[in-house]
């Protein structure tokens, strides 16, 4: 499969410097971005033919979809402006989010070989959760440079992974990073050799998203959180500078969250403020030191969501070593280590729950509550296990809430229609769906929860749509119904009086016939005569019989007899004239009425078209 570019070997040489002061839909714009590709997700529903159509005017194409989130890999013109044409494109209704392809640095601070042991697992109270789990049952996949899956603490936990900077499975670490951060996550304990971590007995699945610098992107990121909650893994760890500045990656983690799984990732090594916007689906992670304070690397902001060691933690190295490791890259996998715990200890646990486990049992440190520094404060697993194993497993049986917000009942609707649902859940939502006519028309597993709806399929008038949404218990919660009138049809029918004719004169019964035709369907013939409604047919002919009124006018005339006269004689000055006789009376019957016969035609969509005749009798 020819996968992004057939493969991402120049994806290093494409990766350019932008400093716009744009921003993607509320996101920072990356420091890098892939030159030439944007990534697109459509709301569901939406076609991929509907979405070239958009993309065509920036002269792009879709090169990939990826599985699970439904994202498009656009490749555009050499000349094109990638940012500008993501920018255009998530102005479009029927797109939920398009960005630049980002470019993120591994969260990396120098290593520190001179520390020696393991501080940061008494801290978090580590050894007293292994009383209860240890990690079994458990896969974290590390999306990273690889891992160096020969080195003997992982030995028989190395699960099939993939490479998506090669397109092959060979996840062999190309720079150490990976192979420090699965030490750090899941190193195996207890074994009399090297180092122990959080989640000692879990499974470590490599996926490699970088190219051979180290340098990931949003693309790949995406690629691998899906192919890891499809291959079984539960907890996903990203230890890279930015990754929840993209909706992709976002995407892709509500999707691992829909599987039940978690996704972590480092919150910055640039001691400054960041504004990331704050996930609904990636955990976020600052680093402390041994005394519990922020470490003079860490970023803060308020998209922190929790703390964990990550100075000095000592973890594998690739070649079979060990060494220090700094960074939010090693507290990033202490949190995903702790996640592993948990699932280990009770199987099952909706990710909402596994967020408020470790978040409200974590010490605050700080400014007293949330704060961008520590977010929920320093994680303490002991803590977070009692808690979770000193309360009977919850029994879900709340159904979500869902409820279609637009379009509105009664709306028109025609072409393609933005759909958009609001749904929600005390324990999370994994899945909502758009029916219409109780067929499933698209599902959506990422807020928002946004559908495209092609009405062009259904015939014109009602239209009922439902949506239905699902939580990770299966509980299945079903707004009520909104119905709009699909209007896609302009074109009115065409209408004929065939019998009478126009101008007729007609008597006693006439049989009026009455054809009509549509592009889609002719509803109904109304017939009326003389402005009177006498028939109401539905299809596409009328007959109807007509009783023609009786209608005469009588002319009577009276013409005189014939009668004698005289006159006077020449000269008189009077003259005498009489003339009389018998009258005749005569009356004749004369055809003077006349009536106006009109059909109109009507089709589903309301178009209509109407003609008249008239006749006399």
């Amino acid at each position: 499969m020819n996968r992004l570019l057939g493969t991402f070997a120049a994806a290093a040489l494409l990766a350019t410097i932008v400093q716009p002061a744009l921003a993607q839909k509320g996101r920072p714009l990356p420091e890098r971005h892939v030159a030439g590709r944007v990534l697109v997700q459509p709301r569901a529903g939406l076609s991929p033919a509907e979405l070239d159509k958009l993309v065509k005017p920036h002269g792009g194409k879709s090169k990939k979809i990826m599985k699970g989130i439904k994202v498009h890999v656009i490749e555009l013109p050499p000349q094109a402006n990638a940012v500008a044409v993501a920018e255009a494109l998530s102005k479009n209704k029927h797109v939920k989010f398009a960005e630049v392809d980002g470019v993120v640095d591994p969260s990396l601070y120098p290593n520190d070989p001179r520390y020696p042991y393991a501080w940061h697992l008494p801290k978090i109270g580590a050894p007293e959760a292994w009383d209860r789990a240890l990690g079994d049952g458990v896969t974290i996949a590390i999306l990273d440079t690889g891992v160096d899956a020969t080195h003997e603490d992982f030995a028989g936990r190395i699960v099939a992974g993939w490479n998506f900077y090669d397109n092959n499975n060979d996840t062999s670490d190309i720079g150490g990073h990976g192979t420090a951060v699965a030490g750090s996550a899941a190193a195996a304990g207890n074994n009399a050799i090297g180092v122990a971590s959080v989640g000692m007995n879990a499974r470590i699945m490599p996926i490699r998203i970088t190219d051979a610098s180290g340098y990931g992107f949003y693309s790949m990121i995406a690629d691998g959180i899906v192919f890891a909650a499809d291959n079984g893994a539960k907890v996903a760890n990203i230890s890279f500078l930015g990754v929840s500045n993209s909706a992709t990656v976002e995407a892709a983690a509500q999707y691992m969250r829909s599987k039940g799984g978690v996704v972590v990732t480092s919150g910055g090594n640039t001691a400054a403020l960041r504004t990331e916007p704050v996930s609904s689906a990636i955990t976020v992670v600052a680093a402390t030191d041994s005394a519990d304070a922020k470490a003079s690397f860490s970023s803060w902001g308020d998209y922190i969501d929790i703390a964990a060691p990550g100075v000095s933690i000592w973890t594998t190295t690739k070649g079979g070593g060990y060494g220090g490791f700094s960074g939010t890259s090693a507290a990033s996998p202490v949190v995903a280590g702790a996640y592993a715990l948990l699932m280990s200890a009770k199987p099952g646990l909706a990710p909402a729950a596994l967020d408020d486990l470790l978040f409200s049992t974590a010490l605050d440190l700080g400014t007293a509550g949330k704060d961008p520094e520590f977010g929920a404060g320093r994680v303490n697993v002991a803590a977070a296990m009692q808690q979770a194993l000193g309360s009977p497993p919850p029994s879900d049986t709340q159904a979500p809430q869902v409820a279609i917000i637009t379009p509105g009942n009664g709306q028109t609707a025609s072409g393609l229609v933005a759909v958009d649902v609001m749904a929600d859940d005390n324990l999370g939502v994994t899945k909502v769906e758009l029916y219409a006519k109780s067929i499933l028309v698209a599902s959506d597993t990422g807020t928002p929860y946004a559908f495209t709806l092609d009405t062009s399929p259904y015939p014109d008038g009602p239209l009922a749509l439902q949506a239905k949404a699902y939580d990770a218990a299966g509980n299945v919660g079903a707004s009520s119904t909104v119905t709009v009138t699909v209007a896609n049809d302009t074109v009115p029918p065409t209408v004929q009086i065939t019998n009478p004719s126009n101008g007729a004169t007609v008597s006693g019964t006439v049989n009026i016939s009455v054809a009509a035709s549509d592009d889609k369907k002719v509803s109904r013939i109304v017939l009326k005569i003389d402005g009177k409604e006498v028939m109401n047919a539905y299809g596409s002919s009328l007959s109807y019989s007509w009783s023609v009124p009786s209608s005469t006018s009588t002319d009577t005339t009276t013409k005189g007899g014939k009668g004698k006269g005289g006159g006077g004689k020449n000269g008189d000055s009077t003259t005498t004239s009489t003339g009389g006789g018998k009258g005749k009376k005569s009356t004749s019957t004369a055809t003077t009425g006349s009536s106006n016969i009109n059909a109109e035609a009507f089709d589903a969509a309301g178009n209509s078209k109407s003609t008249t005749v008239t006749v006399y009798y």
